[in-house]
């Protein structure tokens, strides 16, 4: 290049008045005044107007007249004031501007997929295929920006608190974790095969056998699994572990470094963040991840209809089930159309129907008006605090079916009336059940892993009620997302064995998957636990974005393949050879 960049387009000012720089960058947008050249020249620091005229410029000025938007230029020039009627408040370099004396274009650019500006109205796999144009958006730029943050601080808070920071191997072997393995063949081993981590969970159990005592990790970790906006097939994971701890070592550890991420990118702190029970989260909000930025909470309303002549409410309750119901402010006057909306999402997350009692001055309008005494409209009312114009909505079946589908009806009720307070709402959730019972399976399978540590108080229970065993798990929720899950973790072999045991895991399988961990517990082994972050979920919440792609520099698509790079591709015959692998044709 003729020139070399002496600094960056966003940090000229007044102070530098009179000074001669050279700036490098990408064109944002030109103005063609006649005679005078305008060109806003943007790098990853910010954005400085340039004056191109032909005083200073000569014969170069008609090449000037050639420069387009996005071209990258380098330019050599005087710094000056702009008069007062033209300073631009938006800008950093706003009272500013710079008089090109000399410049060169380094690289042109052709007809863009979409302008480089915030806001833009493109389609998302169009943003993806063009990646390297889409991030040169300002909003791209501060969301990457922000990871650098980020990412900083954390390291920056746990080298403070004397973690250190050790790599896992990204190639090891499949081991369940609740989701389909990535699995990578093995060239020298015929018909075996690595598997890309789900988490490093067992690696990190036993840096605490192998005395490391507190270690995190900023890990890519990879879960073939359904896509959704939160997920992706390879994400970004903080992973923390430490020995010689409880529960409240990991809340005061993790709300300290909360703390310091925040200060850090200048916002308020959220220390001590308050904690409930799983149990309680799924009765009052019909969720294990609860948004408690609005209320609506559920009520168990089972009891106000124990002599009720509504046929349907009377089996369920007979049947052992529970009557769930939330009342909606101001929800009487909401249309039929509305209310069947809400139903279908009630619907979708197993309920049999949704009913609605809607309260007016004088008198109520409801489908099972006429099956309804007053003394229960009366007790409804007055259990769930609702007057006249509110709307009743009750859900009946097997307990956690009524819960969770009235709770996913309450989050749709918070977010198309818009209920939600503004700013960060954290929460613990504690005592999650060890175990699950799968009807589809026939077998118990883990809320989160099998590594959980059962509470002390339930651990004989483990024999004959495994399914009323609680863990020592807990997740950080933030505006009804997951944003973190950890737990203590088992460190003695035969408790480890029997919960193998229960999850149908046979002395084989054991001995096949996790042997090198069990092996770990015979030479000393501390007590320890820990908690993995969705750092790109984490972003997300921070930017205040819908989905982790926004956060990401290069994500997949919801059907998992990069627009980008064409990926996943086909290879070769002769890749598959030395891979002893073939294609099966579908039938």
């Amino acid at each position: 290049m003729k020139y070399k960049r002496t600094m960056g387009c966003g940090e000229p000012t007044e102070k530098d008045a009179g000074r001669e720089i050279v700036l490098s960058g990408w064109v944002q947008r030109r103005r063609d005044h006649g005679g005078v050249l305008f060109i806003d020249l943007r790098d990853r620091t910010g954005m400085v107007q340039t004056v191109f005229i032909p005083q200073s410029l000569g014969d170069n000025f008609a090449v000037a007249e050639g420069i387009r938007s996005e071209y990258v230029i380098t330019l050599c020039g005087k710094v000056r004031e702009r008069p007062e009627e033209a300073i631009n408040p938006n800008l950093t370099t706003g009272k500013v501007e710079v008089l090109v004396s000399d410049f060169q274009i380094i690289s042109e650019c052709a007809s863009l997929p979409f302008p480089v500006e915030d806001n833009i109205d493109t389609r998302e796999e169009v943003r993806l295929r063009y990646r390297y144009v889409d991030l040169r958006r300002p909003e791209m730029q501060k969301k990457m920006k922000l990871r650098h943050d980020v990412t900083k601080a954390i390291r920056d808070y746990l080298d403070q608190q004397e973690f250190l920071e050790i790599e896992t191997p990204f190639l090891t072997r499949s081991t369940p974790e609740g989701a389909r393995d990535y699995l990578v063949p093995s060239r020298e081993m015929a018909g075996h095969f690595y598997a890309l981590p789900q988490s490093p969970q067992l690696f990190k159990q036993v840096l605490m056998v192998a005395g490391v005592e507190k270690y995190f990790q900023m890990v890519r970790c990879f879960r073939d699994e359904d896509l959704r906006g939160d997920r992706q097939p390879e994400f970004t994971q903080l992973d923390i572990e430490m020995s010689f701890i409880d529960e409240d070592d990991v809340f005061k550890l993790v709300e300290g470094l909360l703390d310091h991420i925040l200060q850090q990118i200048n916002l308020a702190p959220v220390s001590p963040i308050p904690k409930i029970t799983y149990e309680e989260a799924m009765e009052r909000y019909g969720s294990d991840k609860p948004d408690v930025r609005f209320g609506l909470e559920l009520q168990d309303v089972s009891h106000v209809f124990l002599h009720t002549d509504f046929k349907i409410f009377k089996n369920i309750l007979a049947e052992g089930g529970a009557i769930k119901a939330i009342s909606m402010p101001g929800g009487g006057k909401m249309s039929r159309k509305d209310i069947e909306d809400l139903e279908e999402t009630a619907k979708q997350y197993g309920a049999q129907g949704l009913i609605w009692i809607a309260l007016k001055e004088e008198n109520i309008q409801s489908p099972i008006k006429k099956f309804l005494r007053e003394e229960e409209i009366i007790s409804l009312q007055k259990l769930l605090d609702a007057g006249p114009h509110d709307l009743v909505l009750m859900v009946a079946g097997e307990k956690d079916i009524a819960s969770q589908s009235l709770g996913q009806v309450r989050l749709r009720l918070g977010r198309e009336n818009q209920l939600e307070k503004q700013g960060f709402h954290f929460l613990w959730v504690t005592h999650f059940p060890l175990l699950k019972y799968s009807q589809e399976e026939k077998r118990y399978e883990t809320q989160h892993h099998p590594f959980t540590m059962p509470h002390s108080d339930d651990v004989e229970l483990l024999g004959e009620e495994p399914e009323k065993v609680r863990a020592r798990a807990y997740d950080l929720v933030v505006n009804g997302v997951e944003l973190a899950s950890g737990s203590i973790r088992i460190h003695q072999e035969e408790l480890q064995k029997t919960v193998f045991d229960l999850l149908g895991f046979s002395p084989q399988e054991v001995q096949e998957r996790f042997s090198f961990l069990m092996d770990a517990f015979h030479y000393g082994t501390p007590p320890h636990g820990g908690i993995a972050f969705g750092f790109d979920r984490l972003l997300m919440v921070l930017s205040g974005d819908r989905t982790i792609r926004e956060v990401i520099p290069f994500p997949k698509t919801l059907s998992g393949t990069c627009p980008l790079t064409g990926a996943p591709g086909k290879v070769d015959d002769h890749q598959l050879q030395e891979l002893h692998l073939r294609i099966l044709e579908d039938e």
